[in-house]
């Protein structure tokens, strides 16, 4: 029986949704797309979790220590990142650079903001925020949408619920490959009610025209692509889009792109197969299914 299969079964049973709290919220490493590495080490302290258990949404720390120009530049140039200059638009507004403090220094995925009755979630890969099997959470997570050279035009927004899907911490399903993040306020404001947010999309089908944005490790401002999706396996799409190193994990993949006001519906983001893939120029997303309806119906579930 694959990992998929068993998946399958599970959520067709009497799977019961688990609840975990960490203080200090999640340890993460390596968080790149294609070919990123995922985090490892021990479950976070205080963290419980069902294996039957289709989902588990967990606190973390709202309060995460400063980010300042220098951190991020810190951040890109560890990584062997450059600058380049480039004025923010409103066309990726709803995209940003997703960072985490972990033991190997400062790095970053992609995140973007999906639509939610609380307008205050993002979409992006879990492998960004949970290392999978043997792995642990992230720390000190950010979202900075919009963000160019060590410049925050649209503010930093503290994540403070993170909600992955249970097989994923215990098999690194690549089919599971997905995670909605809640973020705190701003000035009193909720990020979509700034930012707006993309809709999400599930059971779209194979052969979809998307446009990805992303933010590689090499760069200190945001790529975009334009292609046709193609069917990889049965759960996994693929894209050819050249340039997208590691660092633009969690990208998001939008069919319906409203360029005017900068949304569209998104139906995939890049992980799954190969954490994203192995090569710059071939990206790979989960399969928007009923899963990941699921997960974003426990994601923006009332109290959850």
């Amino acid at each position: 029986m694959t990992v998929r299969q068993d998946r399958r079964r599970g959520r067709r049973g009497a799977a019961r949704w688990a609840a975990a709290a960490v203080a200090a919220g999640c340890a993460l490493s390596g968080c790149g797309s294609s070919g990123g590495s995922a985090a490892t080490g021990a479950a976070a302290p205080g963290m419980s979790a069902s294996a039957s258990g289709a989902a588990v949404a967990v606190a973390v720390s709202a309060t995460p220590s400063p980010w300042t120009k220098e951190r991020f530049q810190k951040a890109l140039s560890e990584h062997g990142g450059t600058s380049r200059t480039a004025k923010p638009t409103t066309t990726n507004a709803r995209v940003g650079a997703l960072f985490s403090q972990s033991a190997d220094g400062d790095h970053f995925c992609t995140a973007s903001v999906v639509h939610s009755s609380g307008k205050d979630l993002l979409l992006t890969a879990a492998h960004c925020v949970h290392g999978g099997q043997g792995g642990s959470y992230g720390s000190d997570l950010v979202f900075v949408p919009g963000y160019r050279d060590g410049d925050v035009p649209q503010g930093q927004w503290p994540v403070t619920r993170i909600v992955v899907d249970q097989r994923w911490i215990s098999s690194s399903d690549p089919d599971l490959d997905v995670a909605f993040v809640t973020v705190g306020q701003v000035g009193g404001k909720n990020i979509e009610d700034v930012l707006g947010g993309n809709t999400l999309g599930v059971n779209q089908g194979f052969g979809k025209v998307v446009r990805i944005t992303g933010y590689p490790s090499t760069a200190s401002t945001p790529i975009s692509c334009f292609n046709r999706t193609t069917q990889q396996s049965q759960y996994q799409m693929k894209i050819a889009c050249q340039g997208f190193p590691g660092g633009t994990s969690g990208s998001p993949w939008l069919v319906r792109f409203d360029g005017a006001k900068g949304t569209g519906t998104v139906i995939g983001v890049i992980g799954g197969y190969q954490q994203g893939g192995d090569t710059a120029d071939v990206s790979y997303s989960p399969y928007f299914d009923q899963d990941v309806q699921t997960l974003y119906d426990r994601a923006v579930a009332p109290g959850s």
